[in-house]
Formats: structure tokens, sequence, C-alpha cells
């Protein structure tokens, strides 16, 4: 799955880079996004994500797209790759700035661990 995102002033630190916390809460929310579409009427919460290492810096204006990759799925939890990309959208070139594996665990009402539902589409 693929998204997208645009870097805007209100997502720079007073250097005039991004926040990684706001890229953190990018990459963590399009890989919930591609929990629950992988498994409908599920409930997801993160429960971690293995390494942050920022490799490259970002500015404003740059068009970051980020990859997303079911890697592992157990009974209750799944997780995904996220890599992002900083996009030139004139030479149409691409950076690898940041990869993480983001681990959710689904829930039920309550917030105690649930199996997951049957996925659209199983893991090949």
């Amino acid at each position: 799955m693929e998204n997208y995102k645009l870097v805007l002033p209100g997502h720079l630190n007073h250097y005039g880079y991004l926040f990684g916390g706001n890229l953190l809460q990018w990459v963590d929310e399009v890989g919930w996004i591609a929990a629950s579409l992988d498994y409908p009427g599920s409930n997801f919460v993160t429960i971690g994500m293995d390494e942050v290492e920022f490799k490259k810096s970002v500015r404003q204006g740059a068009l970051l797209r980020f990859e997303t990759k079911r890697t592992r799925e157990g009974n209750t939890s799944v997780q995904y790759e996220v890599t992002v990309y900083r996009h030139d959208i004139i030479s149409g070139e691409e950076v690898s700035i940041f990869s993480t594996n983001t681990t959710f665990v689904c829930i039920d009402s309550q917030g105690n661990k649930s199996a997951l539902s049957s996925s659209i589409e199983k893991m090949k």
C-alpha cells in the first residue's frame, strides 16, 4: 500500500526541518490504515516500532511516499514494514529516509487482545 504526505510549515522545527515526531505519527497512521484495510472490523492499537533512525533530513515542500508491506501475522497481532521515501517532484528521484517495522495488536471493546478477523488477502 502507498500513501503520500506533503511537508508543510507546521510540520517543521525551528531549524526548518521536519520534526521526527511528525514522521513517526505518519508512519504509525499509514501502518494502522493498512492493518484496518487488511482486517475489516478489527480494532488495532500500536504496540511497538522496531527501530527509529532518521537517515536523511526533510525540508518544507518535500513530498513523502510511504510504502507499507505486511511482514508478519500472528493470532492477535500483525506487523508492517513502513518505508518512507523523499520524492523529488521535479526529477522524480526518490531516496529512502526512514524504515521501521510497526506492530499492531487487535483488541476487543474492553481493550483485551482479540483474534484477528479474516484477511481480505492472506500473506503470500
